[in-house]
């Protein structure tokens, strides 16, 4: 193994000790593609990636193919729509967005633990939603990871701990939940109902816990402040 390749496990296995879960599958959306080494080593370690419409043409772009395209089609370049024809499983259904579409078709296949990549970036109305609806795929009762070239959303629900590091940059979004707390954070959260109120908080060892009765989401950086 040379020098590169070495260095490239040691992130690997860095980055892979605060994943939560090793997901099955890939979906791929259609903002900023990812060129931080965590959300492209979770990328070519998938065994299924489905884009996201005109995701295809950034993930085809970077050397990679796709298993399948979920959407309207409305932004999928036509090259693209010629050579990958047969993958494209088209939904018209303009009551939800294409990243709805994809984490929808792969749960009714019984694929439980997804990995979102290139969903944040570019149109911020775009961000939010994709982020906003990470809550409601959990209580479609999946596990489920946003990746960022910056770091990770995982939304969560009820008494939980996480991995993390010292000096690792946290945030924490209430969604309702009742009964805050929190151990392992520098500033203890409380019942704040302002989303800017729970961020830019710090773990303090190898871990952290947040107790809650209800949902909430938290944001975690790759690297410390």
């Amino acid at each position: 193994m040379d020098k590169t390749d070495n260095t490239q496990e040691k992130l690997e296995k860095k980055y892979a000790s605060f994943l939560p879960f090793v997901p099955e599958t890939v979906v791929v959306g259609n903002g900023e593609f990812p060129v931080h080494p965590l959300p492209l080593s979770v990328l070519d370690k998938a065994t299924f990636v489905v884009c996201c419409d005109g995701g295809t043409n950034a993930l085809v772009a970077s050397g990679r193919v796709p298993d399948l395209i979920v959407g309207d089609g409305d932004s999928l370049s036509e090259e693209n729509r010629s050579r990958f024809q047969s993958l494209l499983y088209v939904n018209p259904d303009q009551e939800t967005n294409d990243q709805t579409k994809a984490v929808s078709w792969l749960a009714a296949r019984g694929i439980r633990r997804l990995a979102l990549l290139a969903a944040t970036g570019k149109r911020e109305d775009h961000t939010l939603g994709n982020i906003s609806l990470l809550l409601e795929y959990q209580r479609m009762g999946l596990e489920v990871v946003l990746l960022t070239d910056y770091g990770y959303f995982l939304p969560a629900e009820g008494n939980r701990g996480f991995a993390g590091f010292p000096g690792q940059q946290v945030s924490v979004f209430n969604f309702g939940a009742t009964c805050l707390k929190s151990r392992g954070l520098r500033y203890p959260i409380y019942d704040f109902t302002a989303w800017w109120q729970g961020t830019l908080n710090e773990v303090t060892g190898a871990s952290f816990s947040i107790s809650a009765e209800g949902a909430y989401l938290v944001y975690g950086t790759y690297e410390p402040r």
